[in-house]
C-alpha cells in the first residue's frame, strides 16, 4: 500500500505493456538500462487480451467446427456441436498463459513493473495513479520515456458500446452464446474476421459497409476472393450503406442503415439482430496521459507523430505502436519498441517499413508486403508481376483449400522483389518468405532458384516468381 506521495526515478520509463511496450522494456533492460514499465490493466495490451490472440483462437476453433461439418466431399460426415462457453474458456486459458509469460519475461530481464495509470506531470515526470481504494499515487522522474499506450475501438454516433445490444470487437470476443443474428458495421479486417468466426459458428451475419467492397484497403481481386468465400458461408452484405440508428425490440435490436450516397435511389434497410458489432476502426489512447504537460504534440486524429527513430517532437520522449499511427500492427509496434530502446542506448537503429508484412485472418487468409503494382508505378518504378493460382497447387488440392493466388511484384529493370500479395491458405505464413527476400534485396531468380519442398503451399511462391520471369513450370507463362 502506498501511503502519501512517493517519488522515485528511472532511466527509461515505458507506458503501456502491449507488444510495443513490453518489447521496448525488455530490450532496454538487455542494454543495461534501468527500466520501469507502467501498465494500468493487463500485460500484453489489447493485442493479447482483446485482439490478435483471442480472435485467432476463435478463428481456429470455429474453423475446426466448420471444416468437420462440411467435409462430405472428402467422404467425412459429421455434425459438430459447439459449446461456446467451453471454447471461450479455452481461449481465455491461452490468453492467461501468454500474459503471465510476458510478466515473467519482463521480471527476468530486470524490468521494474508498476500497476496504475500514468499521467504526465512535466517533461520528465509522471504521476502513477494506483488502482483500488486507498492505493494512492506516486511520482516517477525519468530520463527517457517510451509511450506505448495503444488504441481502442472507435464508436459511432448513436451506437455507444453497452455490451448488451452494441458490442466492440473486444465484446464480440467474449460473448457467452452464439447470437442467432449478428449485424456488423464495417467490412474492414476486424469486421471480416469476426464475420468469418460467427458465420462458421451458426450466426446469420449481415455486414454493413459504406464503401462498395469488403476490405476496401486491399486490391479488389484480393478482396473479392474473401467476399465470395464469406458469401458462401452465408454472410449477407449491404455495400454503400451507413448505420444510421437502432432501437431495442424485445431482446433484439433493429438497425436502420441508410444509403451512404444521399443522391442514391436505394431504400433504407432494416436489420434485426441479437447483437450489433461496430468495427469501423481504432483510435489512439492519448487522452488519459495529460500529454500536454509533457509538451508532446499529437495530430488531428490523436496520433503522436514520430521520426524514423521513434522520437516525438521532444527528443527524450518516444512513441511506438498504435499510438504512433498507421499501420496498426502488433509486430510493427514490437519492432518500433526495440528500435526506441536501442536509440536510447546510443545504437544506430531506425525503423524501415519496406518489408513490413500484414495479414488478415479471414477465410481464406490475406498476406501482403511491400508495394502493389499501382504503388510501384506511383513511385516511378516499372513493375513486372508473376502470379500462381492455388487451384494449380497439389498441396492446396489435397487440403481442399484452393481459393486464391500468390502474386509477386518486382522492378522490371532489375528484377528486384519489391512486393507481394497472397490470398489463400496459410497466406499469413507464406508472406514471411517474401518479406525476407525484400529485406535482403533479393531478385526473382533468388526465389525461383531456391528449391522448395514438394508438395507444399510454398511452391506457389516459387512458381509465381518464375512466372514473372516467363519460366514457371506448372503454369502457362
Amino acid at each position: 500500500m502506498v501511503v502519501g506521495d512517493v517519488t522515485t526515478s528511472t532511466d527509461v520509463l515505458v507506458i503501456g505493456a502491449g507488444p510495443g511496450g513490453y518489447a521496448a522494456a525488455i530490450r532496454a533492460a538487455q542494454l543495461d538500462l534501468d527500466v520501469t514499465l507502467v501498465e494500468k490493466e493487463t500485460y500484453g495490451g489489447a493485442c493479447l487480451n482483446r485482439g490478435c490472440i483471442p480472435s485467432k483462437a476463435l478463428i481456429n476453433g470455429s474453423k475446426l467446427a466448420s471444416e468437420a461439418g462440411n467435409a462430405e466431399e472428402l467422404g467425412i460426415y459429421a455434425d459438430p456441436t459447439v459449446a461456446l462457453d467451453e471454447m471461450m474458456d479455452w481461449k481465455d486459458g491461452v490468453v492467461d498463459q501468454l500474459t503471465s509469460g510476458i510478466e515473467q519475461l519482463c521480471t527476468a530481464a530486470g524490468v521494474n513493473l508498476l500497476q496504475g495509470t500514468a499521467q504526465f506531470a512535466a517533461e520528465n515526470e509522471i504521476r502513477i495513479v494506483h488502482q483500488g481504494e486507498g492505493q494512492g499515487s506516486e511520482s516517477l522522474k525519468f530520463e527517457r520515456c517510451i509511450i506505448a499506450t495503444g488504441s481502442r475501438p472507435v464508436a459511432i454516433p448513436g451506437f455507444d458500446f453497452d455490451d448488451e445490444y452494441i458490442v466492440s470487437s473486444a465484446g464480440a470476443l467474449s460473448l457467452e452464446t452464439v447470437p442467432d443474428e449478428l449485424a456488423i458495421v464495417g467490412a474492414g479486417y476486424i469486421g471480416m474476421e469476426l464475420a468469418t468466426v460467427y458465420s462458421r459458428l451458426g450466426s446469420d451475419v449481415t455486414v454493413i459497409e459504406m464503401l462498395e467492397q469488403a476490405l476496401p484497403s486491399y486490391e479488389r481481386d484480393i478482396a473479392s476472393v474473401v467476399r465470395q468465400r464469406a458469401e458462401n458461408l452465408g454472410v449477407d452484405f449491404h455495400f454503400g450503406y451507413t448505420a444510421d440508428s437502432w432501437a431495442a425490440s424485445g431482446d433484439k435490436a433493429v438497425l436502420t442503415a441508410v444509403p451512404a450516397d444521399e443522391a442514391a435511389d436505394d431504400s433504407d434497410v432494416e436489420i434485426t439482430a441479437e447483437k450489433i458489432l461496430v468495427a469501423v476502426g481504432r483510435r489512439p489512447v492519448t487522452d488519459t496521459l495529460s500529454i500536454d504537460a509533457a509538451g508532446v504534440e499529437t495530430n488531428s486524429q490523436g496520433f503522436i507523430p514520430t521520426d524514423s527513430r521513434c522520437r516525438t517532437n521532444k527528443e527524450h520522449i518516444f512513441a511506438v505502436g498504435d499510438v504512433a499511427g498507421e499501420p496498426m500492427l502488433a509486430h510493427k509496434g514490437s519492432k518500433e519498441g526495440e528500435v526506441a530502446a536501442e536509440v536510447i542506448a546510443g545504437e544506430p537503429a531506425a525503423v524501415d517499413y519496406q518489408a513490413l508484412p500484414a495479414a488478415v485472418f479471414t477465410e481464406p487468409e490475406i498476406g501482403t508486403v511491400g508495394l502493389t503494382t499501382t504503388e510501384a508505378a506511383n513511385e516511378g518504378i516499372t513493375p513486372v508481376t508473376g502470379k500462381f493460382q492455388f487451384q494449380a497447387s497439389g498441396r492446396a488440392l489435397t487440403a481442399n483449400r484452393t481459393d486464391g493466388f500468390v502474386r509477386i511484384v518486382a522492378a522490371k529493370e532489375t528484377e528486384r522483389v519489391i512486393g507481394a500479395q497472397i490470398v489463400g491458405p496459410e497466406a499469413s505464413e507464406l508472406i514471411a518468405e517474401i518479406a525476407a527476400m525484400i529485406e535482403m534485396g533479393a531478385k526473382l531468380q533468388d526465389i525461383g532458384s531456391t528449391v522448395h519442398t514438394h508438395p507444399t503451399l510454398s511452391e506457389s511462391v516459387m512458381e509465381a516468381a518464375q512466372n514473372a520471369r516467363g519460366k514457371a513450370i506448372h503454369k502457362r507463362n
